[in-house]
């Protein structure tokens, strides 16, 4: 089968920033599910990994990435009981396994979903990672419940990307809070709002534009962007008893004292946890990707789709590659196989 992969973690522009090879289609066994890809997209975390993993190194055999995926299930494991034979699904995948950049992949059952059935397959392939994240933090993390939390506010920082395009709907439909999403730009700003945004702010001077909105401090705070860069402005805002919840990590230790007075609850958010610790919970990311699914289907979360590269090619992943390390990427961007 046809893969694409890395030895070494160079530049995108360089030529062999990414490699095309032919290796053996994998066999399923236990949970694992052969899926023949049809579609994937690139999120932040492919190219992190790719700048990262073989740094000081060249490697004996390419490593394949990707996490996103839509595709047909081809072969199961012996231990399979939730998908057969020419189910079309969609997952996020696991970040300590072989990834979606391959005509064929193995994954666990417990974290794949039926494909939504009124998405096209670009469409539903935008949604898996940024969906699971978005869903957990709210929902695992925060613990969102409509019926003691309705009206409460959260402030989104990086509305218009691929989390924060789903993090807007999630919350705004299922959490029905009142959603502050930050954005610069005339079209992240109007995406933003296309989300349902109730108010869109500039992340540039936080502290003042939260003022201008009546909210100058806010019940729940989701980073998807920077938490270093806006840790102490965060600490200000915050309510008493808020919670703060963070998918970016941190490249020095956090102060964590600023909260203390406020008796503020801090979460992580790693999509990946449930999968690389095949934790009792495992089956959540099943559940909640067909959650997903029944709600796109009846229109009342929509796609972030906003760019489609056909074509499973060197050249494509690049460009996509290329999109994300900029920091303007509006939404998702997806690869037709």
């Amino acid at each position: 089968m046809k893969a694409i992969g890395f030895k070494q973690s160079l530049p995108i522009t360089a030529e062999d920033s990414f490699i095309v090879f032919e290796m053996d289609k994998p066999s399923p066994m236990g949970y694992d599910l052969l899926v023949k890809v049809t579609a994937n997209s690139v999120n932040p975390v492919d190219f992190k990994i790719r700048q990262m993993a073989a740094q000081d190194q060249i490697l004996d055999t390419p490593k394949i990435i990707g996490w996103d995926a839509v595709g047909v299930v081809e072969a199961v494991g012996d231990q399979v009981n939730r998908f057969k034979v020419g189910d079309e699904v969609y997952y996020a995948g696991d970040i300590t396994r072989s990834g979606s950049n391959a005509e064929y992949q193995l994954v666990d059952e417990r974290i794949v979903g039926f494909k939504p059935q009124q998405l096209t397959i670009a469409e539903a392939a935008a949604m898996p990672l940024t969906g699971l994240t978005a869903y957990e933090a709210l929902f695992d993390r925060f613990r969102i419940n409509p019926d003691k939390d309705r009206g409460k506010t959260v402030l989104i920082l990086a509305g218009a990307g691929g989390v924060g395009s789903i993090a807007i709907q999630l919350a705004k439909q299922l959490g029905e809070l009142t959603v502050i999403a930050t954005a610069s730009r005339p079209d992240s700003i109007n995406w933003c709002k296309a989300m349902g945004a109730d108010y869109v702010v500039n992340h540039y001077d936080l502290r003042a534009e939260l003022e201008k909105i009546g909210h100058s401090t806010v019940d729940y705070i989701m980073d998807f962007v920077n938490l270093n860069g806006y840790w102490e402005t965060i600490a200000e805002i915050i309510k008493p008893q808020g919670h703060i919840v963070s998918i970016t990590g941190s490249s020095e230790p956090l102060n964590l004292v600023l909260l203390k007075n406020k008796s503020v609850t801090f979460s992580w958010e790693f999509m990946y946890t449930r999968s690389m610790y095949a934790t009792e919970d495992i089956d959540r990311q099943h559940q909640i990707l067909n959650h997903i699914a029944e709600l796109l289907d009846v229109g009342k979360l929509k796609t972030t789709l906003t760019t489609t590269l056909e074509g499973f090619t060197i050249d494509n992943l690049k460009k996509a590659h290329e999109m994300q390390e900029s920091g303007k990427t509006i939404g998702k961007t997806v690869i037709l196989f």
